[in-house]
C-alpha cells in the first residue's frame, strides 16, 4: 500500500453544499478511525478554505464525539463575526454519525500595553542527537507519517517514571504552505502521557476533548522540527488530564494545549 502525503490527503477535500467532504487514506487512521489530531486539522482546513480572509487562529476546542469512519463530511458555519474576532462551529461527520464538534476563535491583532510571555522551553538535545521515538511493535499505523526523537521524559509502559514525555516532531513528508494546519495534525501524534505508567502492556485510550490557545500568529520553522511535551496531571477513575505544550526549534512557544483523555486500564 502506498502511503498518502498529507498534501495529498488536503487536496482529497471535496466541496459539497454544507462545507466538504474527504475519504480517508487507510495509513491515516489509528485503528479503524481517524485520530484526533486529523480530525482537527481537517475541521480547520475546511474553515480556512471556505471562509478565506479569516484572521489568525486564537483558540480551539474539539470535542471527539465518536469515531470519524469512511467518509467524512466537514460543516463549517460562522456563528458570530465581529470587528476583530470571528467564531466557527464545525462539525466533523462520519458513517457512525457526528464525530467531531469543533469550536474556533478567529482574532485580529490589536494594539495593546501588555508584553508578557513566561514559557521557556525545557533543556533538549538535538533531535538527531536523541533516540528514536515511534519504534514500539505496537505503535499506531498512522505515526509512520511522523519523525519523533525522545528527548526528555520517559516511554510508554515504563510504570516507575514520571507520566512526561519530551519530545522533537516532525512531518516525514513536506506539509505545503499551510504550516498550522499540518501543525495541529502532527500536535495530536504522540501517545497519552499516562500511558507512561501502564505496567507492562498497552491498554485502549481515548482522546475526550482538546484545547488549543496558540501564542503566536505566525508559526514556522525551517527544519520542520517541534519540541512538543505532554504531562499527565492526573490519572484517576479512567480519565487523565494531561498539559501540552509545542514550542518551535528556538525555543518559542507556539501552543499551550489541555487534554481530557479515556483511559481503559
Amino acid at each position: 500500500m502506498q502511503d498518502t502525503s498529507f498534501i495529498s490527503l488536503l487536496a482529497g477535500l471535496q466541496p459539497q453544499e454544507a462545507g466538504f467532504s474527504v475519504d480517508l487514506p487507510a495509513d491515516w487512521l489509528q485503528g479503524r478511525t481517524a485520530y484526533g489530531g486529523l480530525s482537527a486539522a481537517l475541521a480547520y482546513a475546511a474553515t480556512t478554505s471556505m471562509l478565506p480572509g479569516l484572521p489568525p487562529l486564537r483558540s480551539a476546542h474539539f470535542a471527539f464525539v465518536g469515531p470519524a469512519m469512511g467518509t467524512l463530511g466537514i460543516a463549517p458555519s460562522v456563528l458570530r463575526q465581529g470587528k476583530s474576532t470571528t467564531f466557527v462551529g464545525v462539525d466533523l461527520t462520519g458513517e457512525a454519525g457526528l464525530a467531531v464538534r469543533a469550536l474556533l476563535c478567529f482574532g485580529a491583532d490589536r494594539d495593546s500595553i501588555l508584553d508578557h510571555q513566561d514559557l521557556p522551553a525545557p533543556p533538549a538535545a538535538a533531535p538527531d542527537a536523541c533516540p528514536d521515538f515511534f519504534n514500539s511493535a505496537g505503535r499506531p499505523g498512522f505515526t509512520r507519517h511522523f519523525d519523533g526523537r525522545l528527548a526528555g521524559g520517559a516511554r510508554p509502559l515504563t510504570p516507575d517514571a514520571e507520566p512526561m514525555m519530551l519530545v522533537w516532531l516532525k512531518h516525514r513528508d513536506m506539509v505545503g504552505d499551510d504550516v498550522l494546519t499540518g501543525l495541529i495534525a502532527l500536535a495530536d501524534a504522540l501517545p497519552p502521557a499516562a500511558m507512561v505508567m501502564f505496567p507492562a502492556e498497552w491498554r485502549p485510550i481515548s482522546t475526550m476533548t482538546w484545547t488549543i490557545d496558540m501564542l503566536t500568529d505566525s508559526p514556522s520553522s525551517a527544519s520542520g522540527w517541534w519540541l512538543v511535551r505532554n504531562v499527565a496531571q492526573t490519572a484517576a477513575g479512567g480519565y487523565s488530564a494531561q498539559d501540552m505544550t509545542i514550542w518551535d526549534e528556538s525555543g518559542r512557544p507556539i501552543a499551550a494545549m489541555r487534554q481530557t483523555v479515556a483511559i481503559f486500564a
